[in-house]
């Protein structure tokens, strides 16, 4: 990413002459590749984003979720299988042990759904265990799912996630920095708990040991600037100490979602701040407003976008999809807009991504 703005985009960098790039300081490997690229391997992309649903994310592109744009050493490029623009809605992590204890996988599964209802997205890395738990309890609560791969997204491990991650596909995205045909190689994954940490608001771990590389996504989302989330457990399961030690290490402990929304809403503000810009820059969410029932507040009274938006919503659930369509905006907008709107109090989030009026005195 950095590479890319100092030649000045992508189009740029791929132009570059081997000059300049040495010029650049680039490992003699990379000027061959970029001088020399692979047809085969391209031939290969070209035809992975040929088909229905594939994606290419580019880091300058305006699809690119900002969130993860903004981490250190962000992803020059994401494929995506699904769709694209979920990655823009507020997301949680929700990361473990790949064996966890039945109480761990009734945690995992409590939490996740739960965050569902309220109207996050869960974003984990299709690992077996706390992962697809999660992924699992999204998707059956309704919600949206993304699912981060060591792997190009032709390829999935485990193996056993197969059916998992046509699900997620089906109603959420499959994303990978990886070009299809990358195999699971090792190093891999370090550089895919980066990315599910960047995308997302914040970041609960279940259940992890002391040699977890759980532990090293959640040192990595502190590094971004994510809250990171911890349950305790008891003192005699080993599953519990990496959630310990990652309290002692300044991680808050949680024992309800209530707790890890009420610490995500200053950041899902500025998430709607990049989405929408309606905000002043750097400008915190506010708290909601104890408004009149069929009113909007006056800030958002004056823009003619949100008034259509409101008008779109009821008092009974309605599906994004059908908001979108009857509101003529685009997804995006519309994912903004509703994310504000429920900071401030003003919808609700059901399962299944529907949205309606909050009716006041509503908890």
């Amino acid at each position: 990413m950095k590479l890319a703005d100092q030649f000045g985009g992508m189009d740029a960098l791929v132009a570059a002459s081997r000059a300049a790039l040495r010029q650049a300081r680039l490992p003699a490997e990379a000027v061959d590749a970029l001088s020399n690229p692979d047809e085969e391997l391209l031939q290969m992309d070209l035809d992975w984003l040929s088909a229905p649903g594939h994606f290419l994310l580019t880091a300058d592109s305006e699809q690119f979720p900002p969130l993860l744009k903004n981490i250190p050493s962000p992803p020059a490029a994401l494929y995506v299988a699904g769709d694209p623009d979920l990655l823009w809605q507020p997301q949680v992590a929700v990361i473990g042990s790949r064996n966890p204890t039945a109480g761990g996988r009734d945690n995992a599964r409590d939490f996740a759904s739960e965050l569902s209802r309220r109207g996050m997205a869960i974003t984990s890395g299709l690992a077996a265990g706390i992962d697809s738990v999660a992924h699992e309890a999204a998707l059956d609560a309704g919600g949206i799912t993304i699912a981060v791969m060591g792997t190009g997204l032709d390829r999935v491990y485990p193996a056993s996630g197969k059916a998992l991650a046509r699900r997620i596909r089906q109603s959420g995205a499959l994303v990978s920095e990886f070009p299809p045909a990358t195999p699971a190689r090792p190093s891999n994954f370090p550089s895919r708990n980066r990315i599910i940490s960047g995308l997302s608001l914040g970041v609960l771990v279940i259940e992890a040991g002391l040699r977890s590389g759980t532990l090293i996504t959640a040192r990595m989302a502190g590094n971004q600037g994510r809250d990171v989330f911890a349950l305790p457990g008891s003192i005699h399961n080993p599953l519990a100490k990496g959630c310990h030690r990652l309290i002692r290490d300044g991680a808050k402990l949680v024992e309800s979602v209530a707790e890890i929304t009420q610490e995500l809403a200053p950041l899902a503000g500025r998430l709607a701040d990049q989405l929408r810009g309606e905000l002043a820059a750097g400008e915190p969410a506010t708290e909601p407003a104890g408004l009149e029932l069929g009113t909007v507040d006056p800030q958002f009274d004056a823009d003619p976008e949100y008034r259509r938006l409101w008008s779109c919503l009821g008092h009974d659930p309605k599906a994004v999809d059908l908001i979108i369509e009857q509101s003529g905006l685009t997804a995006r907008a519309v994912s903004a807009m509703l994310l504000l709107l429920e900071l401030r109090g003003m919808v609700e989030a059901h399962p299944g991504g529907a949205f309606s009026r909050r009716t006041r005195g509503q908890e």
